[in-house]
């Protein structure tokens, strides 16, 4: 049954999913879409629990050797992997003159190689399968900049590079890969800041909210559905109108 559901075209539903750093935040409201959708979702992570029907891998995304042994296990239980979405990231937030140079390539080494690291490993099944969806989410931070965040930004940034080069690359095998530039999420992290902090960012928000996560996960479903198949290398904001298309 696996094999079959293997072979079927990419419209219909139970596709094998992997979604990097899929417990928490957007990436759990990622993975948490594909599952409704009922595609068998696999999810990586370094800590923490694992939700009710995902397949958990535990996985460091700045260790080739841990992707692919994440990525043997999800392909033992659900198949080669036909949508990737690379969420995985931290933050080491900081003005340029106090960051260290470990922590600008810390963040880079995750955010950015990562991403490399887990679509080079994708792309060997999805080119076998000659179909693919790969969706890196990015930032409004990666087009728009932000203080104290040179690292992050470079990291987000560097990811629409990649997009549009697999999209040359692989766009004639039935691949696509597009980015999703979340803006303000309504997650633990924003709730955390000091309410004139979130006030602050609420104000140069044309929507005057923040987003809540399943509103980028819906986005991130339909880029990597039938519907948008002859989309690649796109980015697509869901950022309120903050970034205004930068």
């Amino acid at each position: 049954m696996q094999n079959t559901q293997q072979t079927q075209p990419d419209a219909v539903q139970g596709r094998s999913v992997l979604v990097t750093g899929g417990t928490r935040g957007i990436g759990l409201a990622i993975a948490r879409e594909f599952l409704a959708a009922g595609d068998r979702v696999a999810v990586t992570y370094r800590s923490g629990e694992v939700p009710e029907g995902m397949l958990g891998v535990k996985a460091d995304v700045t260790d080739a050797s841990s992707i692919d042994a994440a990525f043997t296990e999800v392909e033992a239980a659900h198949g080669p992997v036909e949508v990737l979405v690379a969420n995985a990231g931290i933050t080491r937030d900081t003005l340029l003159l106090r960051m260290s140079e470990e922590d600008f390539t810390d963040v880079v080494d995750t955010n950015l190689t990562g991403a490399f690291r887990v679509i080079k490993r994708a792309s060997k099944g999805m080119i076998r399968l000659r179909r693919g969806r790969v969706v890196l989410i990015s930032s409004v931070v990666g087009l728009y900049g932000s203080p104290g965040q040179v690292n992050y930004a470079a990291s987000k940034a560097g990811l629409i590079g990649i997009a549009r080069s697999l999209t040359r690359e692989l766009g004639s095998r039935g691949i696509t890969a597009n980015v999703v530039a979340p803006g303000f999420i309504n997650t633990d992290m924003t709730r955390a800041l000091p309410e004139q902090t979130q006030k602050d960012y609420l104000g140069s928000i044309p929507a005057g909210r923040f987003a809540e996560p399943e509103e980028v996960a819906k986005v991130v479903r339909w880029i990597s559905g039938d519907e948008a198949a002859y989309i690649s290398g796109a980015v697509i904001p869901v950022d309120g109108g903050l970034g205004m298309g930068h």
